[in-house]
């Protein structure tokens, strides 16, 4: 593993921990050795996180629209700065630049890339980790979502269980260098779909 791509919020949050979070997160990229990959804003956790890790001495590529550099949020400090056509290029983007995934809290863009990568890992188009860096339990109920796909049978649990969860930097890194991804096939019910062409 030698890139992570972090999603997270353009905003801040309401909570100190979730900015003191991502700095944490910054500091251990850099430190570690790893180059961030996120999408290229000066603003919210995005930029406490670029900034983190610049600070620490850790090189950052950011991948941003060209509607959000007109926007004027993207972050000019970073060592390497992509300007794309769309989101949809952006996302593609980020995958070819990165070994892993990360989502620290964030709204609606969080969840849309992370739970993308899922899905392409899912379907094979990838099988690179990805992982929830949770902050007081603000993943909680998405988890038990994802759960609650496995019990009715939407979701195979080896797929969930092919998920990080947790509030551990460390133990999500080292979860990522030891990773294999889970051999589950998305069909549930193969029987059932063969009968079913």
């Amino acid at each position: 593993m030698r890139t992570i791509c972090v999603y997270c919020g353009s905003n801040t949050g309401s909570r100190p921990a979730y900015t003191e979070r991502a700095m944490a997160l910054g500091d251990r990229i850099a430190r570690e050795g790893l180059q961030l990959v996120y999408g290229g804003g000066n603003v919210g956790l995005m930029g406490v996180v670029a900034d983190a890790v610049l600070q620490a001495g850790g090189e950052v590529v950011g991948v941003i629209p060209e509607q959000l550099v007109n926007w004027e949020v993207a972050h000019e400090g970073v060592t390497r700065l992509e300007v794309v056509a769309n989101m949809h290029e952006r996302k593609k983007r980020m995958f070819d630049l990165s070994d892993a995934f990360v989502a620290l809290p964030g709204g609606f863009g969080t969840l849309d890339e992370m739970f993308e990568m899922l899905t392409w890992r899912q379907l094979g188009i990838g099988d690179k980790p990805c992982a929830f860096l949770d902050v007081d339990g603000f993943y909680g109920p998405l988890l038990a979502m994802i759960d609650r796909m496995v019990e009715e049978r939407f979701l195979h649990p080896d797929q969930r269980a092919d998920l990080w969860h947790g509030d551990d930097i460390e133990g999500m890194l080292r979860w990522m260098r030891e990773y294999e991804p889970a051999s589950a096939t998305k069909w549930l019910d193969e029987k059932r779909r063969k009968e079913l062409r």
